[in-house]
Order: C-alpha cells, then sequence, then structure tokens
C-alpha cells in the first residue's frame, strides 16, 4: 500500500517586511541616525500600531514604506515588491493612505476628491468613475447629498470619511492611517473606529497605523510595534506589549491615560 506524499501549502507572504532598516539624516554636525537595524514584519489581515516617543521615526518609517524615502541601509518590501518601487505605474494603486487632517483638495466638492486618484488613470469612463466613487462615500457612512458639498463645508469627522473613502477607490489590500482619530471629538472618534473595524473585516484589509490614541489603538490593534532605542524593541498583542520593562512603554501605557485605556481592556467589545 503506496503512502501518499503530504502537500505543502504555500505560506502567504507578508504584505510589508522590514529587515535590518537603517535610516541616517545629515546634520550641521555630521549625521543623525534615526533607525538602526530595525525589523519589521507584517502579515495579511494584520491591524498594527505604531508607536513611540517624539523622534523615534515614526512617520520616517512609514513614508519608507511607502516608498516616498529610501533607508540608508536595509530592505523594505510591500506586497511583494520593494517599496521604491510603489511609485511605478499602476502599483501606487496597491496601497491607500489616510493623512492624518484628510489633505483634500480645498477647490474641488467631495465627489471630486473621492474620484480623483481613480480619474488620474484616465482608462475609465467619467460616469464609471463617478458611479464608484458614490460607492466609497456611501461605503464611509455619508450620503449622497454630501457628494457636491466642499471640503470647507464638512465637519472634522466627515473630512476624515471623505479622505478614507479616497484612500479606498482603488481597493488597496493595504491601508496606511496616520492619527486616523486626531482631531475628533469622543463621539467622532468612536464611530471613525467602528467604521474602521467594519471595513476591515468586509474588505480584508491589512492597516498599518501610526498613533498617539490609546482608545483608538486598543481598539483597533491585534498588534502594537513599539519604537525605541532607534528599532523595534517589542511587537506583539496590546496586552503583551504593556507588560514590556522598558521606560517609554511605562510612561506611555500605564500614565493616566494608560490607565483609562487599560479600562478599556476589560470591558467587552462594542458590536460592529
Amino acid at each position: 500500500m503506496s503512502r501518499e506524499t503530504p502537500v505543502s501549502l504555500p505560506v502567504a507572504a507578508p504584505v510589508v517586511e522590514i529587515e535590518k532598516l537603517a535610516s541616517v539624516f545629515p546634520t550641521a554636525g555630521g549625521e543623525y541616525v534615526v533607525h538602526q537595524d530595525l525589523d519589521l514584519r507584517i502579515e495579511v489581515g494584520e491591524m498594527v500600531s505604531i508607536v513611540g516617543g517624539s523622534g523615534s521615526g515614526k512617520t520616517v518609517l512609514l513614508r519608507q514604506i511607502l516608498g516616498l524615502e529610501q533607508p540608508r541601509a536595509g530592505r523594505v518590501t510591500v506586497l511583494g515588491q520593494p517599496a521604491v518601487h510603489l511609485s511605478d505605474a499602476g502599483a501606487a494603486s496597491r496601497v491607500g493612505m489616510l493623512f492624518q487632517h484628510g489633505a483634500l483638495f480645498s477647490a474641488f466638492s467631495v465627489l471630486d476628491n473621492i474620484a480623483f486618484p481613480l480619474r488620474e488613470l484616465r482608462t475609465l469612463p467619467d460616469a464609471l468613475v463617478r458611479d464608484v466613487a458614490m460607492l466609497k462615500l456611501q461605503m464611509v457612512g455619508l450620503d449622497p447629498v454630501h457628494a457636491v458639498k466642499m471640503p470647507s463645508d464638512l465637519s472634522g469627522g466627515m473630512i476624515k470619511r471623505v479622505a478614507l473613502a479616497r484612500a479606498l477607490i482603488m481597493d488597496p489590500p493595504l491601508l496606511m492611517l496616520d492619527e486616523p482619530t486626531a482631531g475628533l471629538d469622543p463621539y467622532s472618534s468612536d464611530g471613525f473606529c467602528d467604521l474602521l473595524r467594519s471595513l476591515h473585516q468586509e474588505l480584508g484589509l491589512t492597516m498599518v497605523m501610526v498613533t498617539h490614541d490609546l482608545d483608538t489603538l486598543f481598539e483597533l490593534s491585534t498588534r502594537v510595534a513599539v519604537l525605541a532605542e532607534k528599532r523595534v524593541i517589542v511587537s506583539g498583542p496590546p496586552r503583551e506589549v504593556m507588560d514590556f520593562p522598558h521606560p517609554f512603554i511605562h510612561d506611555f501605557f500605564l500614565g493616566p491615560r494608560g490607565q483609562r485605556a487599560r479600562v478599556l481592556l476589560q470591558e467587552p467589545p462594542r458590536a460592529v
């Protein structure tokens, strides 16, 4: 009786893989090292929050993942290709970016802001582009009546939702978020977190987020990566990271703001 050879199933490649990253910037007195031997791996479907103190290089790392800056050394791979190639034609559509303050075009209507990346491709009829933009508008919880409004007519929460719709117009598998709830009141912040969690589940997105807001971090993160000492000193579920012995982690998670946020861990998650 013959024995069958076991079949090896393919292992999904990481969405983001960073190895031995070094980021160095010139200064008047020489050079300033931001990252040294930094490693980070983000798997499909994760919601990873990157935290760190001022000057730890969170924004620099975000820009390198987006391919906007090149490190001095090391490797940054996004969706199976070098991050620097994301600027190539068509590749940018694979990553959506939600900027901290929305970065909407003030002279464009809501609909035109959302449709902008798709129109830039110049491959689809305008009627279809408008239909897709309207679909994304409703996907982020805004009514069609808002399509003709200008950014100056929107609240802070609505600006975030329009910017999110624009980030999703190309159906990217990876969504990057820079302080997604900054400037929002607690009610709007909770609603936006609920929206992000729902879209993460429905669309199968992988999300990478830079945030200082502990409520947002605990609401959304499946994993937290802490930048300190020029590298990722710890990466894991929020509960585990909070127990890692390091001065920054103690101050960030166990200070007054952290104590309030810890209560959230004891409460059952809100239904989506």
